[in-house]
């Protein structure tokens, strides 16, 4: 199975996969609605049934042959997004819960009887109580190198960090209360960090209270943390689009793939559909085991794969790929 794309049910394809063997599983699962769907029959008479008979063992299963430090990630319509937490909540456990993703997807429909849906919900849990997690970062743009200010005496540009807690009856940090430039207050550092950063003039004080920030400067940090919201991935667009609905932008899934899982790692998508996780697998050194009812998927799978190329974009630095004879 390993690097293949299999067509059966994912219940059962599932159940021939090693325990604690693969470290992501990405799902894009069918979303309850109510119509049949590339070979899947989407119409359950419930939620319940939904979450019970396609979601419940899909999920025991993936917790069996995820590994100990591994993630699973779900990519839903906020429509069902409840639905998956329940059961995620338990089958993994609610203190296994990691984030939940707002991606920007946009959209098109327009109602007259409610907000216009722009995003979609990516969940993301953990097997056990450590798991892989790779922070990234964006490139500075110019408007951030614009707007930092410049340190005359270290000759270069910085952003600047509260120091001061806020709330100290909420967090109280006895040990991290003193008194610094005339004030008695709880700081998120030592005093003795406090005096380092003083005397290494990394410290900007307000010229109205006096109360100090750190300076953060750009070139010593990785870029613009990615949060939980993404908003600079867009949807599918010219070569990379395919005729299949489902299909989400290879960006995405490396960005997931990356952040989630190892090089080398086993990755694995059950609900495959045109094989973006196979294609970012291949593209981010990891190994994939991809499962569909539909052959139409896998073919198109194989014929993508076959044109596939790695570049490395020179500004943003997402691996891309480019597909020749489509």
């Amino acid at each position: 199975m390993l690097n293949e794309y299999s067509i059966g049910d994912s219940r059962e394809l599932l159940k021939q996969v090693d325990s604690n063997s693969v470290d992501l599983i990405y799902i894009d699962p069918p979303y309850c609605t109510g119509r049949d769907f590339y070979h899947f029959d989407d119409r359950f008479k419930s939620s319940a049934d939904y979450r019970e008979l396609l979601m419940r063992p899909l999920l025991t299963e993936c917790h069996r042959i995820l590994s100990d430090v591994g993630n699973v990630v779900v990519h839903v319509e906020p429509k069902v997004s409840h639905h998956i937490r329940i059961v995620m909540d338990d089958v993994f456990g609610e203190n296994r819960f990691k984030n939940e993703i707002v991606w920007i997807s946009g959209g098109n429909h327009k109602s007259k009887k409610q907000l216009q849906r722009n995003h979609d919900t990516i969940i993301v849990y953990q097997k056990g109580k450590e798991s892989i997690y790779n922070p990234e970062h964006k490139e500075y743009d110019a408007e951030t190198i614009r707007k930092a200010k410049y340190c005359p005496y270290h000759k270069k540009k910085y952003n600047t960090s509260a120091l001061v807690n806020r709330q100290p009856n909420v967090v109280s940090r006895p040990n991290l209360r003193y008194e610094w430039n005339g004030h008695d207050l709880q700081w998120h550092i030592s005093k003795e960090r406090m005096q380092k950063l003083h005397d290494d003039n990394r410290l900007e004080y307000s010229s109205n209270t006096g109360i100090p920030r750190v300076k953060k400067f750009l070139d010593e940090m990785d870029g613009i943390p990615i949060k939980d919201v993404w908003n600079d991935i867009k949807q599918i667009q010219g070569v990379e689009k395919l005729d299949y609905a489902t299909q989400k932008p290879v960006a995405l899934l490396n960005r997931i793939v990356n952040m989630f899982s190892n090089e080398g790692s086993t990755v694995l998508d059950p609900c495959a559909g045109s094989g973006t996780l196979g294609r970012s697998a291949m593209l981010t050194g990891r190994n994939y085991i991809l499962f569909d009812l539909n052959e139409d998927g896998k073919a198109l799978f194989n014929k993508t794969i076959d044109g596939l190329v790695p570049v490395q974009e020179v500004l943003h630095n997402p691996l891309e790929y480019i597909m020749f004879g489509l």
